[in-house]
């Protein structure tokens, strides 16, 4: 007849028992899960990434913006136009002289004749 009483506490101590459980499952994911506590330190860097570059193509779409302003069907911007069309066919005119330099070197300056 000991089985009975332990039997009994069994049975009243499973429904206690799978809530801890529970519990501590969602409680571990909390914690340790890919949106958890310790992963906030990362959501917040990945949040700053996300702004700064939202920012930069906002910069981009202004830009954008403003050049698609410009080059209006109704009344498109002259200079603009030509220089698109510079840029992207590499059309010259006639008169003009294409001196070609490299972007990362400085051209000398000219040293003034000396006085005397």
């Amino acid at each position: 007849m000991q089985s009975a009483p332990i039997l009994d506490l069994m049975k009243r101590a499973a429904l206690p028992a799978a809530c801890l459980l529970i519990i501590l499952y969602f409680g571990m994911h909390a914690l340790f899960g890919p949106s958890g506590y310790l992963a906030l330190d990362d959501i917040r860097q990945e949040k700053a990434e996300l702004a700064q570059r939202q920012a930069m193509l906002m910069q981009k779409k202004a830009a954008l913006s403003r050049d698609i302003a410009l080059l209006d069907p109704r009344g498109a911007d002259p200079d603009f136009a030509d220089e698109l069309v510079r840029r992207h066919l590499g059309v010259i005119r006639p008169d003009e002289v294409i001196v070609p330099f490299e972007r990362d070197a400085v051209p000398p300056r000219p040293q003034a004749a000396p006085r005397g």
